[in-house]
């Protein structure tokens, strides 16, 4: 079922989530919407993982519990397939 804009809810997890696909497309994991091709740009994975990071410093003490295993989670993910890639 796809999701009209309308429906789409703003939130930490939809950010987190966000950015840790556009760096799972850039590792090459996850086709690219536009183009429905998959392709690797290693500088763009590791923005998007430094990003997160950056996430998780400036909102430490901040989030729920949830949040915050949500992104310690993304970010540990993301950094072990950026290592094997």
């Amino acid at each position: 079922m796809t999701q009209s804009h309308e429906e789409l809810q703003a939130s930490f997890a939809t950010l987190i989530l966000s950015i840790g696909s556009s760096a799972a497309m850039a590792l090459g994991l996850a086709p690219n919407p536009m183009t429905n091709k998959t392709e690797k740009d290693v500088k763009m994975a590791k923005f998007n993982i430094d990003l997160l990071k950056i996430l998780q410093e400036k909102t430490k003490s901040n989030l729920s519990k949830e949040e915050a295993m949500l992104l310690e989670s993304m970010i540990h993910d993301l950094q072990l397939k950026f290592v094997k890639n």
